[in-house]
């Protein structure tokens, strides 16, 4: 396992342990991905109650940088993905509007957050959802299988982003929707900041400008790729600026 790799993966970890201790109440907000759940960052006020109530779940178990449920418009009877699933709340809410005709996965590489999303799962009551162990850039699932790739602040994490979009372009369907949340670069970071693990695993480090996640996407074979950047952040004494971003692409089909 590379540094970086492992850098995320004991991140996670120790956030899955915190989450179930403390999933009832606040939370640490240096734990996420966005470092502080609020307005400048595109994390706080992301779901519905209504929608967290359905499945027994708070926005505190979301360590994500937007919603990409709502991005995606999912429909009753579709197959979805969620690349780094995490606590499980995006396949949870998933499973809820694609119905029990539909059926929604997660992948995730932290034994300790597949634990807190199975028992997420047992709490919500939803029986079409399923957790796999893998990597982003390794999905246990079959070429063309799912309809609807989502994401929430995990593909920055990634050393090889472009093997990451390619196997999610190899488990859509002709026609799939690609419809994620994620960090991008928006003004160059600091290059000592780039490499620092902390920094890549708090999704700053790994994140690219919106021009290389484009040209990445469409070599992996993607069509019309559209990027929202709907929340900007900077870093104390840190040159550069990040942001939140929804972004969409197609599979041919």
């Amino acid at each position: 396992m590379s540094e970086v790799r492992e850098a995320v993966r004991s991140r996670y970890a120790g956030v899955a342990k915190q989450l179930k201790v403390i999933q009832a109440g606040p939370m640490d907000r240096n734990a996420g991905c966005c470092q502080a759940d609020g307005p400048d960052c595109g994390c706080s006020g992301s779901y519905s109650a209504a929608d967290l109530k359905a499945i027994g779940l708070s926005e505190s178990v979301s360590l994500g940088c937007g919603n990409p449920t709502m991005l995606a418009e999912l429909e009753p009877g579709q197959i979805v993905l969620d690349l780094g699933s995490g606590a499980g709340l995006d396949v949870l809410l998933s499973a809820r509007r694609v119905g029990p005709s539909g059926h929604a996965y997660g992948v995730d590489m932290t034994d300790e957050m597949l634990a807190l999303a199975n028992a997420n799962r047992e709490k919500s009551g939803l029986t079409n959802a399923t957790f796999l162990k893998g990597t982003i850039e390794n999905v246990p699932l079959p070429d063309s299988s799912v309809d609807v790739v989502i994401s929430n602040c995990v593909i920055n994490l990634a050393e090889d982003k472009g093997a990451a979009l390619k196997e999610a372009f190899r488990v859509l369907q002709p026609g799939g929707l690609f419809a994620v949340a994620d960090m991008v670069e928006l003004e160059p970071l600091d290059e000592m900041v780039k490499k620092q693990l902390d920094s890549w695993a708090g999704c700053i480090s790994g994140t690219i400008p919106i021009e290389q996640y484009r040209t990445r996407l469409l070599e992996a074979g993607f069509r019309d790729p559209d990027f929202e950047v709907h929340a900007t952040q900077t870093m104390p004494g840190v040159e550069g600026k990040v942001g939140s971003a929804y972004v969409r692409a197609r599979k041919p089909g």
